[in-house]
């Protein structure tokens, strides 16, 4: 008796001893009894009896799913190449198992659809300078599309935008067209400010006397400070002078 006994509980734990099974910290059990859905397991050591129970481990760690380059055409008609990275983690394991096949290889395959439609509802200039905003916009689609999956997108980064050659040229043309663009209206801006300063610099030295003397020898010092340069002044300060007395009688 007292041998089936020890037999017995011998049997029972070799029977725990290989239920044993362990749970990391960064997963989750799904456990099924029969095939059935019976409740999920917490990280630690949990019981799996053999043949009438099995599991399922998720890992619930974000994960990065890098999208291959993709060939979409923009809301303007311009074919572009764009790949980028999907970060996403499962936010509910039993529907992660329950509902979806693979939901790594269903996120990426529905990343790839969902940015070939985002691009082709955006023009190209909003495709390279509201990168943010497209991206928000394709997490939002598939994060919302992916919810009955319990899985919960956290970030869309669009890594490069390819564009064929031609476009290429004809943005660079239109760069270099609106840097002369800029170039044209500062020195326009700034011949303006150089009249309006030339204009002031005349009206100060009419009005004073004596003033127009002294910046005609100025004129000359400056000039004369380089050896190559010969000057001919043929017209003497007296004759100046003359034509503002003359000048000063006429305004009277």
């Amino acid at each position: 008796m007292l041998n089936i006994i020890l037999w017995f509980l011998g049997i029972i734990f070799f029977i725990t001893l290989i239920s044993i099974r362990q749970i990391n910290q960064y997963q989750m059990g799904i456990k099924f009894l029969l095939g059935k859905y019976t409740g999920t397991m917490e990280p630690g050591w949990r019981l799996v009896f053999p043949i009438i129970q099995s599991y399922k481990k998720v890992d619930l760690r974000v994960k990065a799913v890098d999208v291959p380059n993709q060939e979409a055409i923009t809301k303007d008609n311009i074919s572009v190449g764009v790949n980028a990275v999907i970060y996403y983690k499962v936010a509910q394991a039993e529907k992660a198992v329950l509902e979806v096949e693979d939901f790594f290889y269903a996120v990426s395959q529905l990343a790839q659809t969902t940015m070939r439609n985002a691009v082709g509802q955006v023009d190209l200039d909003d495709l390279l300078s509201q990168r943010d905003r497209v991206s928000e916009s394709i997490r939002n689609i598939i994060d919302l599309a992916s919810d009955p999956w319990g899985i919960k997108v956290l970030s869309v980064e669009l890594k490069d935008i390819v564009l064929p050659e031609e476009m290429k040229r004809v943005i660079g043309k239109q760069a270099e067209a609106e840097r002369e663009k800029r170039s044209i209206i500062i020195r326009a801006e700034a011949e303006l400010m150089a009249a309006e300063n030339m204009a002031k610099a005349a009206k100060t030295l009419a009005s004073s006397e004596g003033a127009l003397h002294l910046r005609t020898l100025q004129s000359i010092n400056d000039i004369s400070s380089d050896q190559s340069n010969t000057i001919v002044f043929a017209v003497p300060v007296e004759v100046l002078r003359a034509f503002e007395g003359l000048n000063k009688k006429l305004s009277q």
